[in-house]
């Protein structure tokens, strides 16, 4: 990084860490002038009776400069996560002190994998012990490799550096903003390069998701609870650079489940997911079975299940369009009803 001072501009600098202009205030560093040049020869400007004058140390400068990027990256959470090619869950103990039953459970980038069983049995344990990047000192005993190793410890530590984003079904916004201010905030934070287009990207694709449309003028606030989830599935997709998504029972979140899947796994994220929806659960490569607080069995969907799963989709799409009748203040009665349902000795019909 040395090197980045003696070979880009000022202005080049400000553009990739805007955060800069931070430390040159601080320091009373007036660059104002002197954007087309590096940093060093900035420096170099100064006069020796200047320098004197004003106790200027050019290698401290330098120093506590590049010092200062470095930890404004970590601070900011703006290192490269997009390297985790593989997640690995290292077998622990259920609730009763018993190993599970797998010895480990490896899961590669763009990956779905439900996590199913009854309430209570231990999934969102699961999601937790993935979230902390367990190192068998969590209740259930369990080991997190990420690339088959043990994960950094800035993973845990770090309240910005993220190796996952999680979605829950209860999700509220309490910020005063539009959801174009909620973006743009998230977007400078990241230093993307064109805001504008990314906001509209997120914007397009959360709508895409949603049961009604929302505006970037909408007060976050104000977006329902599937607006909220359709807002953040979107942008954790195209802007966090977290590369593992867990996500928590999103069945009744109002949302269009697969397309939100579809959108997580094309940004080359693993995503884990915890429902009791027989849809989501066979929409994933494989599903972990909970009992007791351990992971009784891994499972892999086969061909068979994908083919039920087809099956549910459709089922899926008329109760879709049903609801939506009913929200566009439509009635619902049996012809209607009829059209879309089983008929003996044929397949669904499309609505």
């Amino acid at each position: 990084m040395n090197n980045m001072l003696y070979n880009i501009s000022i202005r080049e600098l400000l553009q990739k860490y805007p955060f800069t202009l931070g430390y040159f205030e601080e320091n009373r560093l007036d660059v104002k002038g002197f954007e087309g040049n590096t940093f060093i020869e900035y420096l170099n400007h100064f006069t020796q009776e200047e320098v004197e004058e004003w106790a200027i140390d050019r290698e401290k400068i330098i120093k506590d400069l590049l010092e200062y990027i470095d930890k404004m990256m970590d601070f900011l959470g703006l290192e490269d996560n997009h390297n985790v090619e593989s997640l690995t869950i290292i077998a622990g103990r259920d609730k009763d002190g018993n190993p599970e039953k797998f010895r480990e459970i490896n899961i590669n980038k763009s990956q779905i994998v439900s996590i199913v069983g009854p309430t209570g049995s231990g999934k969102s344990r699961l999601l937790a012990d993935i979230e902390w990047a367990a190192r068998r000192d969590t209740p259930t005993g369990r080991a997190i490799l990420i690339n088959g190793e043990i994960p950094d410890t800035k993973w845990r530590f770090s309240s910005n550096n993220k190796l996952v984003a999680q979605l829950s079904q209860n999700m509220n916004f309490v910020m005063d903003l539009t959801v174009e201010e909620f973006l743009k905030l998230h977007a400078q934070s990241r230093m993307v390069g064109n805001i504008d287009k990314v906001v509209q990207e997120i914007i397009k694709a959360g709508n895409n998701l949603a049961g009604e449309e929302f505006q970037l003028d909408t007060n976050i606030t104000s977006l329902s609870g599937g607006q909220s989830r359709a807002l953040m599935i979107a942008d954790t997709a195209i802007l966090s650079s977290s590369p593992i998504v867990l996500i928590d029972e999103i069945e009744n979140a109002g949302i269009d489940r697969k397309k939100a899947l579809e959108l997580l796994i094309s940004s080359d994220k693993i995503v884990l997911i915890a429902t009791h929806d027989p849809i989501l659960a066979l929409m994933a490569d494989k599903r972990i079975v909970i009992k007791n607080g351990g992971i009784d069995r891994v499972i892999e969907t086969s061909e068979e299940e994908k083919k039920v799963l087809r099956e549910l989709e459709k089922m899926d799409r008329i109760i879709q369009n049903m609801r939506n009748d009913l929200r566009n203040g439509l009635s619902i009665d049996n012809e209607k009803l009829t059209k879309q349902i089983l008929v003996p000795g044929t397949n669904l019909l499309t609505y």
